[in-house]
């Protein structure tokens, strides 16, 4: 069918890796391009006699446009996934367009020197893909990613409109660490530290770091609780989900991360400004990432499941309705079968199954746009085909 150039080799990157290797039909060929080309070697290394897929390598400067461009025109891939940083987003977008080449990431734009993600700077090439006839397709990890196809799905199959919609991330893991984060920590320190906010009425209402909480019985993990924060999906979904008039997201924190988190800040490690150290400049929170276990590392200690979904409130038929959907992902399982725990394995199988949408044409749309503007209906079916089965229910518990 394809050939694929996956920038990144990362945890999240190797998962969808692993995914595209069981789907040679699909990907025929892959490159896996990083900074560091002996991760790429490894990982090609591992998977060689068990797939079909023919693998090749690459080193590459993903904050580097010229390079990334002669990587491109040299590989010639029909997509490009991108599962580097989310600080190289542009830089990637950039070569695309260059190279008219198709373009899919999991996570939006953030500038390395500002907590502040959004999609402004991404939607700015809206024009331009589209005159270059590519399609751009924004965030297809779980949240955001799988959590806008749900919404899709809820609109196209459930409602009429939908008017509120919670998403829930759990994640009831437990790796015995004392502290250590389940993605790249400085990323998920920033998330956690930003203030919070969600959608009402037309407009967002901030609210103070970890100010809202609530208490949520989350099947196959249990009674957990969460907090409200910011997240990128909410500022599509309110655009793109017609009728809606509140969007709020939840994700649950145990008392132990947070009292270390607390610490952490009071102390100054989880700044990003330069401070000097030893007549040299460095970044506290990119010390701390760097003193932290390697989220990698967390794998095969991990046990628990992982409990992601949406609750969608709205009309149906002139009546109220209410509708979950969710998935259930179990660490060790995930282990197992890719050598991840599931909260890479969650991000991971959706980008694989992204790229799988663009690349065989179901989902082509020349310009730059979030993963709820397309069809649900061929990406439902991989989930359950790929590894993240979804589950319904009709009367679920609410959030207040």
């Amino acid at each position: 069918m394809g050939k694929a150039l996956i920038i990144g080799c990362g945890g999240v990157a190797s998962v969808a890796i692993h995914k595209c290797c069981q789907n040679s039909e699909v990907f025929e060929e892959i490159c896996i391009a990083s900074r560091t080309k002996s991760k790429c070697d490894a990982l090609k290394e591992k998977l060689e006699g068990t797939t079909k897929t023919k693998i090749t390598t690459a080193k590459v400067d993903a904050d580097n446009v010229d390079e990334l461009i002669a990587l491109i025109e040299e590989v010639k891939p029909d997509v490009v996934l991108n599962l580097a940083l989310p600080y190289q987003d542009l830089t990637i977008m950039d070569a695309c367009l260059a190279t008219k080449t198709h373009y899919i990431d999991t996570a939006n734009y953030e500038p390395e020197d500002t907590a502040k993600f959004e999609y402004c700077w991404q939607w700015a090439y809206k024009e331009r893909f589209e005159k270059a006839g590519i399609t751009a397709l924004l965030g297809s990890g779980f949240d955001p990613g799988v959590t806008g196809v749900f919404s899709a799905y809820a609109l196209k199959h459930e409602f009429d409109e939908i008017n509120y919609i919670d998403i829930l991330d759990c994640n009831g893991g437990d790796h015995g660490y004392p502290f250590a984060t389940n993605f790249n920590p400085e990323i998920n320190i920033r998330e956690v530290s930003a203030k919070g906010s969600y959608w009402e009425d037309g407009h967002w209402v901030e609210t103070e770091p970890m100010e809202i909480k609530r208490e949520y019985n989350f099947e196959g993990v249990g009674m957990k609780d969460m907090y409200l924060l910011h997240h990128e999906e909410i500022e599509s979904l309110a655009l793109n989900i017609p009728g809606i008039k509140r969007i709020r997201f939840f994700m649950t924190f145990g008392q132990s991360y947070l009292t270390h988190l607390k610490c952490l800040e009071n102390v100054g490690m989880t700044s990003i400004e330069p401070i000097m150290y030893e007549g040299k400049e460095i970044v506290p929170l990119q010390f701390l990432k760097a003193v932290l276990p390697d989220p990698a590392s967390l794998g095969p200690r991990t046990k628990g499941k992982t409990n992601i979904g949406c609750i969608f409130r709205g009309k149906k038929d002139g009546k109220d309705k209410t509708y979950y959907l969710y998935n259930i992902c179990d660490h060790e399982e995930c282990y197992k079968e890719v050598g991840s725990q599931a909260v890479a394995y969650t991000t991971g199988v959706p980008a694989m199954i992204g790229a799988m949408m663009v690349m065989t044409g179901k989902w082509n749309k020349p310009g730059v746009h979030n993963i709820e503007e397309f069809d649900p209906d061929p990406f439902m079916d991989a989930l359950n085909k790929w590894g993240l089965p979804w589950k319904e229910s009709y009367n679920p518990v609410l959030v207040d």
